[in-house]
């Protein structure tokens, strides 16, 4: 990538005005219609209503999330670009593993994530040179050096809302009338797949309602030693095995 990034501090606006006009239909805003993604929704379909809007349709979302994008939909009168998953890949795991593999294990989660989230997105992103995303520095300690602008795998990486707080994201949300997730009404403060979140319950963390059976002090390595002696991470095991059962 050859374009000079805007300057540290460039309003969330003025970066995707920016990443709209370097990149035109090669740049997309990429989302679950959390409030985060809403704003820059908001804030992109008022540059120009053309703008990609992109979402993983991951087969196992909740029906309040369908209901959400037809909402999105109606309301900005836009296209939804819904990424899916490979019909083989998915029906290679749920073969070998059962629909519910995910309670399982760590590695069987993530497997099911690498094929439903993962693999579909990375396909995706084949077709773009520039995408946006929600995150936001405050929302976690891993994401606390998040770059409003970064280079990841050629790809320009825009996070706008890198250093908004979740005030300044909700006053954003009433000051425009944003339509809001119906499930933060039923304390969802964080949504992705329907058997894979919760609401949370008093004195939980944001994230504590994702992969809510999981015990994490029980997590393992997630290394695997192949007959051959190849280190592998658990799941490229289990990937690996689902995609040579589809060959």
């Amino acid at each position: 990538m050859t374009c000079s990034f805007p300057a540290s501090g460039t309003p969330p606006q003025d970066l995707l005005r920016w990443a709209m006009s370097q990149f035109g239909d090669r740049f997309a805003i990429t989302t679950s219609f959390q409030r985060e993604g809403m704003v820059l929704l908001d804030m992109a379909v008022r540059l120009d209503r053309r703008v990609r809007i992109l979402t993983l349709d991951t087969g196992r979302l909740p029906e309040e999330t369908y209901t959400m994008i037809e909402r999105v939909r109606e309301r900005y009168a836009i296209s939804v670009e819904m990424v899916q998953p490979a019909g083989d890949e998915v029906e290679g795991m749920v073969m070998q593993h059962g629909p519910n593999l995910f309670y399982g294990g760590v590695p069987e989660r993530k497997l099911c994530c690498q094929i439903r989230k993962v693999r579909p997105l990375e396909r995706k992103l084949a077709e773009l040179d520039a995408y946006a995303v929600g995150l936001r520095r405050e929302q976690s300690a891993t994401r606390e050096s998040v770059a409003a602008v970064s280079e990841v795998g050629g790809k320009v990486k825009l996070s706008p809302l890198a250093e908004w707080s979740s005030g300044q994201v909700g006053e954003y949300l009433a000051a425009h009338e944003v339509p809001e997730h119906p499930l933060y009404a039923e304390g969802y403060p964080s949504i992705g797949c329907g058997p894979c979140t919760r609401a949370t319950k008093a004195g939980e963390g944001e994230r504590a309602g994702r992969w809510w059976w999981e015990d994490s002090a029980d997590k393992e390595c997630g290394l695997h030693f192949t007959p051959a002696g190849k280190v592998m991470r658990t799941v490229d095991v289990l990937l690996e095995q689902v995609l040579q059962g589809n060959a």
